[in-house]
């Protein structure tokens, strides 16, 4: 069982920074995707953003230019620049790792993140 534990997260304010961070128990290898996603009470869980191992990123249109992916075999980590209230939400790491014929998905258990004055 791959174990995905998150750090950081907490509180600030808008305009202010906060970086989260993802360390898998396992390194991964082959064919795999880091991500980020977050939800909010009442909403499905969206994603933030996500990083292929080719390097291909894709954000969400709110969060482009202020957020940052990065990543490497076992960790991920989602810089927060410039925050905004709405990104007031649980944020959950995500692995999806392609174990032929299918899609494995494994996640952090989430991190509150507020933005607020």
């Amino acid at each position: 069982q791959v174990q995905l534990a998150e750090s950081g997260g907490g509180g600030v304010q808008p305009g202010g920074s906060l970086r989260l961070s993802c360390s898998a128990s396992t390194s991964f290898d082959g064919i795999y995707i880091m991500g980020w996603y977050r939800q909010v009470p009442g909403q499905p869980r969206v994603l933030v953003a996500n990083k292929h191992i080719s390097g291909i990123t894709n954000y969400a249109a709110a969060v482009k230019g202020r957020f940052t992916i990065t990543s490497d075999a076992a960790n991920t980590y989602l810089q927060m620049n410039d925050r905004k209230p709405e990104d007031t939400a649980v944020y959950y790491c995500n692995v999806r790792k392609w174990t032929a014929p299918l899609w494995i998905d494994y996640w952090g258990q989430g991190r509150e993140v507020t933005v607020s004055s």
